[in-house]
């Protein structure tokens, strides 16, 4: 059991119920079930083809009088309606560092808290967005089928590559996701330079105004921007270009921050030379016309699935819930 559960159990015979939007390891949902009565929203089974938003509907009309808080992840969140539905609602945590699919308009005009786990997935994050720009700019993924296909001894060599040391690199939001890659490419003796709200204390950083600007002087790209509306497509078809056809674009933010129907375009034309993408608009059901895409490094949103940051989250979520109905402040609030 996390460390804060027992303050909840001991709290009342009966036990607290929540709306659970969607699956978690194994373990996770054995300590929210050894605490809470769990309400698996994501299972609400279908009547009939095309039926889930009824049936849903019909689900929360059912046990939403009872749920006094929502376990969710940072990719399904709570809208509106979802929130509208639960009378009793006091608290949302969120499995996750990003938080834009909650409504918090809708959450803030009733008091109801909103909780993340920031901070505990900061370093897989960078290590993966690292990672993915070494093996986008190296190709390692397309020189690992050459070997294994037998191209190796029936063609030759593999093509050969773009060095990836000693470039210049822009980190697009220098929170603590973008200060961590930062960290990491000061090994490889790059140029950083960053945008933020402002200038911050990274000597020899560089800080510029605007993503087109940031695109100019980078050889590659890394997004780490929270999604809002205001960033929705930043990285547009003028950001793109500005990469240029020697440059990679690196997404382990959100997927609404990318144009993607422009970038697809750019690798197809090569305006831009590359990019690597933890993250896809509708995922895990993304546009199929990625799947026939140059020069792509695709990730099925791995970028804090490791087994100690996964174990991180869930303690910090449930820490957040067990925080929240023993009366006591909350670890992470994001209202």
């Amino acid at each position: 059991m996390f460390s804060n559960q027992a303050q909840v159990k001991d709290m009342a015979m009966s036990k607290i119920e929540l709306l659970q939007v969607g699956s978690y390891p194994d373990w996770v949902q054995a300590v929210l079930e050894q605490t809470y009565v769990m309400h698996r929203y994501f299972e609400v089974p279908q009547t009939a083809a095309g039926q889930a938003a009824a049936d849903q509907a019909a689900f929360l009309a059912r046990v939403g009088g009872a749920i006094r808080g929502i376990a969710t992840r940072g990719d399904l969140g709570a809208d509106a309606a979802m929130i509208a539905a639960l009378p009793k609602l006091e608290v949302i945590a969120v499995y996750g560092v990003g938080y834009d699919g909650v409504d918090l308009a809708a959450a803030q005009a009733r008091g109801i808290r909103v909780t993340n786990t920031p901070d505990v997935l900061t370093g897989d994050v960078a290590d993966l967005a690292v990672g993915m720009w070494l093996a986008g700019r190296r190709r390692m993924v397309e020189a690992d089928a050459w070997a294994r296909s037998g191209n190796w001894a029936a063609k030759g060599a593999f093509p050969i590559t773009r060095r990836a040391f000693g470039k210049s690199a822009g980190i697009l939001g220098l929170g603590r996701i973008g200060r961590a890659i930062g960290d990491r490419l000061q090994g490889f003796g790059m140029q950083i330079s960053y945008t933020s709200r402002a200038a911050k204390a990274t000597p020899g950083w560089q800080h510029i105004e605007g993503a087109v600007a940031l695109a100019e002087v980078s050889d590659v790209m890394f997004v780490a921007l929270a999604a809002t509306p205001d960033t929705r497509h930043i990285v547009d078809a003028r950001v793109l270009a500005a990469l240029g056809p020697d440059g990679m674009l690196v997404n382990i933010s959100r997927a609404a921050n990318v144009d993607e129907a422009a970038l697809i375009a750019a690798l197809r034309d090569g305006s831009l030379g590359a990019a690597a993408l933890d993250v896809f608009d509708g995922e895990p059901a993304y546009d199929p016309a990625f799947q026939n895409v140059p020069n792509l490094l695709m990730q099925p949103h791995i970028g804090s699935g490791t087994l100690e940051t996964r174990l991180a989250m869930a303690e910090l979520m449930c820490d957040n819930l067990a925080a929240h109905f023993a009366g006591q402040p909350l670890l992470t609030p994001v209202i």
